[in-house]
């Protein structure tokens, strides 16, 4: 029974692929608006505190995560290069697991690594997968996931 009822099941949620994608996108979009527009409003405040733990080259990385997540809230809610912008997202989480989060657990609430985790999960999912067909990938690029 159970192997009627999955493929039916699969054709009806599949038809929400795109708009699970299309929110999917938002959401992490406005995830990364406040800790870029935090990060400009004191970049070298940002500088400074990434020359304390260990990051090289702390104003030119300063400025590089920030431009980047500034780039990726633009480009995520418009679904345009998704799968490129996702790759930097990526290791802009990896390094602040690595270098923030790691050492407080996994817990939101203990600024754990749960939420960085969370966004490089969405994030591998739209490189792999892209935007959707609520994109300008889809419109300009024909691009299906």
């Amino acid at each position: 029974m159970l192997k009627n009822i999955y493929p039916i099941t699969r054709n009806i949620l599949s038809k929400g692929e795109d708009i699970a994608l299309l929110f999917a996108r938002l959401t992490l979009a406005y995830g990364f608006y406040e800790p870029a527009m935090q990060k400009w409003s004191d970049i070298s405040s940002v500088a400074s505190w990434f020359g304390t733990i260990g990051i090289p080259f702390p104003t030119l990385n300063a400025y590089l995560v920030a431009s980047t997540e500034l780039l990726g809230v633009l480009l995520l809610t418009l679904g345009l290069f998704t799968r490129l912008i996702s790759l930097p997202l990526i290791v802009i989480m990896i390094v602040a697991i690595t270098t923030v989060h790691l050492t407080h657990g996994f817990s939101a609430g203990d600024n754990g690594f749960e939420i960085p985790l969370y966004y490089m999960l969405f994030l591998a999912i739209f490189a792999s997968f892209g935007a959707g067909k609520f994109s300008l990938d889809h419109l300009l690029f024909g691009e299906e996931q």
